[in-house]
């Protein structure tokens, strides 16, 4: 998934979660510091990230982002493993 596009979908979350301005969200922006997104609002829109970009982000994973860049890098890694996908009855057929 291209960065712009993370960019663009964090920031709808950033927005519709925490309020935030996005013309605010770079991916330097700090989600304490520049965002004014405490640790119970990064809960928050770490829940909203994984419903918008259909990916689990694990505790010990989320606890470190300091940076929206830090969550842009985790999606976009996350986005190089394809997921499994079901098994077609007739895939399975000689």
């Amino acid at each position: 998934m291209p960065q712009d596009t993370v960019l663009a979908g964090l920031t709808e979350v950033l927005g519709d979660v925490a309020g935030v301005d996005p013309a605010d969200v770079t991916p330097e922006a700090r989600f304490g510091d520049d965002l004014g997104i405490d640790s119970l609002t990064l809960a928050e829109v770490v829940v909203a990230a994984e419903d918008r970009f259909g990916l689990v982000i694990a505790d010990d994973d989320w606890s470190r982002f300091v940076t929206a860049g830090d969550v842009i890098a985790y999606i976009e890694r996350a986005g190089m493993i394809a997921p499994a996908g079901p098994v077609r009855a007739d895939a399975t057929k000689n």
